[in-house]
Order: structure tokens, then sequence, then C-alpha cells
């Protein structure tokens, strides 16, 4: 295994540690000055300084296409480290894993560009691709950005495209 296979396996990790993480963490659309948490798995609402309760939120059809894509990306890119892995020991698997690390990136390109449609619901107040003034993205948000970073450079790496002196 040669450097920039580990290398691009390691960031692959990384931005699968990312997705994993801005699903779990439900600050996607932060309101009311943190009051209103929404996210793709969780919504939280704290009300009078008390202790938060979250429930699952009632997804809109483009929120749950998004979720859809950023799970069918975290198994793709699963795959695609566990695929680096293996190359190790049979390295004809590389160009299997840079594929399917390819449709990953894909999924998630899609998903960032499908979650911001989905605005317009009542918990929000906003337009498709417009957040009303009291609203902003949360750091689950930001979690995902960095993952699609990561797996565009990861991508990078596999394909031999960027070669760093290393």
């Amino acid at each position: 295994m040669d450097k920039l296979t580990l290398i691009s396996g390691f960031l692959f990790f990384a931005a699968d540690v990312f997705a994993i993480a801005s699903l779990a963490n439900p600050e996607w659309i932060i309101t009311d000055a943190g009051q209103v948490r929404i996210g793709l798995t969780w919504q939280c609402q704290t009300i009078y300084g008390r202790s938060a309760v979250c429930t699952g939120p009632q997804l809109s059809p483009e929120w749950m296409t998004t979720l859809l894509f950023i799970l069918m990306g975290i198994i793709c890119l699963t795959v695609t480290w566990i695929l680096l892995i293996a190359s190790h020991w049979k390295p004809a698997v590389l160009k299997y894993a840079r594929w399917i690390a390819f449709v990953g990136m894909v999924l998630f390109c899609l998903a960032a560009l499908i979650f911001p449609i989905g605005f317009y619901m009542d918990e929000i107040g906003g337009q498709p691709y417009k957040l009303p003034s009291n609203v902003q993205v949360g750091s689950s948000y930001v979690l995902f950005v960095m993952s699609i970073f990561f797996t565009i450079i990861s991508e990078l790496f596999a394909g031999k495209v960027c070669l760093p002196m290393i």
C-alpha cells in the first residue's frame, strides 16, 4: 500500500466519521437563539430554560431525500475505506474503491443541493434556498460540508490526481 492510498483511506474514514456525526447531532438548522434545533434525525426544543425535549422530526420530501442520499453516501464511504484496506493484499480492488467513492461523493453533493429546498417548512418559515433572518445553519451542516470536502480531497488522492510532495 503506497502513501497516497494510506492518506486517501484515512481521509475517507474521516469524511465518514464527519457524515455520521452530522446525522447524530440535531443542529442542522437552529432557530430562536438556539431554542429550536432541527436535524435530519432529531428535532429538539428548549422551552423557558428547561432541559431540551427531542423527538423524531416530520421530514419534508426534500429532507427525506437528503437523508437517504447521505445514508447511501456513508455506506459508499465505508465500503471504500474497507476496500482500500483490502487493497494492501489485493491491489485490484483499488479501482472499485475509487468508483464507489465517486458515487459517494456524487450522493453527498446531491444531498447538499437538495437540503436547502426544504427551508419552506413551517418550523423554519423560509423559502427554498433562503433562510429567514432569525434562523441559521448549525454545526451539523458544517460537519456535513466538511465530509464533502474530505471526500473530494480523498478522491483526488485515490485517483492520484493530486500528488503532494511526500
